[in-house]
């Protein structure tokens, strides 16, 4: 953000250490909240950052939908279950939730402590209120569907990428709609502009864990569509051998170029937010996945480890980010950023910059860009 430098992010990761310090010190005394809160921290230490910006009854209901949604995609992703272990858990989840008694030992670290003592997650939930509960209990049940049903079918075309990540990400962006509805201090958002919320940061993610996905033990689990895919190389995992760089690139900046498409939604829908926590909780991630997505594209070191923001970079981003004008300034940044790395000899060239100069009239007509852009 500005110049990047790096002196402003020391600034930043030093107010986000303080920070970090003072949640700890708010983890509720109840034995159940304690573990959900100390276990937000350990699975996600960026979001455990974020969601203390909410107000007390919203911070706890969407630590809850987070934890629930965590167990779920725990579950899922554990490729040692057999698929018909698998696949019942999965459907039947959003019952276990309403169950003091109910876990399921999988996954590893701390995910297998979140699924061993998932009676915690179960007796905060029945704390919630009950349109609290109910969000959280169709959106649990929506995506353990989903989920079941891509266990047993690969991501083959675009539509299915759609629909993969619709179940995963998409619904979560449903399900926080309907918890800042339910809070009364937001209007109920369009789903579609909910959807995108979810699938741009999801999409993001996929492109982004290439590298650790192909490698998953016992079984590699990937997401990126064949249809895409299959453009630039006969098997997917030809994409990891250095002779394959230049089409593996080619088929990155494809999928990045599939992703920027939902940027224009994101803005729209942060655009409408009114409470000021609710909108740091929702723009932070969003800026985040711009600028991965800027970082990624035609970037081989995808394919070789783990590509992502520098955390001072990531620390300036949650210490800046409070108004519009700084979440469209951070996404036209990111989308110069991306621009000046396009290969007009890239399959893909015409399209991204089409995606690229979108997302930048956007921004500039919003009038909101701060000076040094402002035309």
């Amino acid at each position: 953000m500005g110049a990047l430098s790096r002196p402003e992010e020391v600034v930043a990761l030093v107010k986000l250490r303080v920070a970090a310090g003072q949640i700890k010190r708010q983890i509720p005394p109840e034995e159940h909240w304690g573990f959900a809160y100390s276990m937000l921290q350990k699975v996600s230490r960026s979001f455990a950052l974020v969601i203390q910006q909410l107000g007390p009854e919203l911070r706890n209901a969407v630590c809850i939908f987070y934890l629930v949604l965590r167990a779920l995609d725990t579950v899922e992703d554990d490729t040692s279950i057999p698929t018909e272990v698998k696949v019942p858990i999965l459907q039947d989840f959003y019952r276990h939730i309403y169950n003091r008694d109910w876990h399921y030992s999988c996954g590893t670290n701390n995910y297998k402590v979140l699924m061993d003592k998932f009676h915690h997650v179960s007796t905060a939930f029945l704390e919630l209120g009950e349109g609290y509960q109910k969000a959280i209990e169709e959106i649990t049940r929506r995506m353990g569907a989903g989920m079941a049903k891509f266990i047993c079918k690969e991501v083959e075309t675009v539509d299915d990428y759609e629909e993969y990540c619709h179940y995963v990400a998409g619904l979560v962006g449903y399900g926080l709609s309907r918890l800042f509805y339910a809070a009364g201090t937001e209007d109920l958002a369009p789903d579609s502009l909910s959807n995108s919320m979810g699938l741009f940061l999801q999409k993001t993610n996929i492109i982004r864990d290439y590298l650790e996905d192909i490698n998953e033990i016992p079984k590699s689990r990937m997401f990126w569509p064949r249809e895409i895919w299959s453009k630039y190389a006969d098997k997917l995992e030809d994409f990891k051998y250095v002779e394959n760089s230049e089409k593996a690139v080619q088929c990155l900046n494809d999928l990045v170029t599939n992703a920027l498409i939902h940027a224009e939604d994101c803005l729209q829908y942060m655009s409408a937010l009114k409470d000021h926590a609710i909108f740091c909780f929702c723009a932070i991630p969003q800026i985040m996945a711009i600028g991965t997505c800027a970082l990624c594209y035609n970037n081989v070191n995808v394919f070789r480890g783990v590509v992502k923001m520098r955390r001072g970079l990531t620390a300036r981003v949650i210490d800046e980010t409070n108004s519009m004008s700084d979440v469209y300034t951070a996404f036209y940044e990111f989308s110069l950023l991306l621009e000046s790395k396009i290969d007009d000899n890239d399959p893909n060239a015409a399209l991204t910059r089409k995606r690229v100069d979108s997302i930048k009239q956007t921004c500039r007509s919003s009038g909101l860009l701060k000076s040094r852009y402002a035309q």
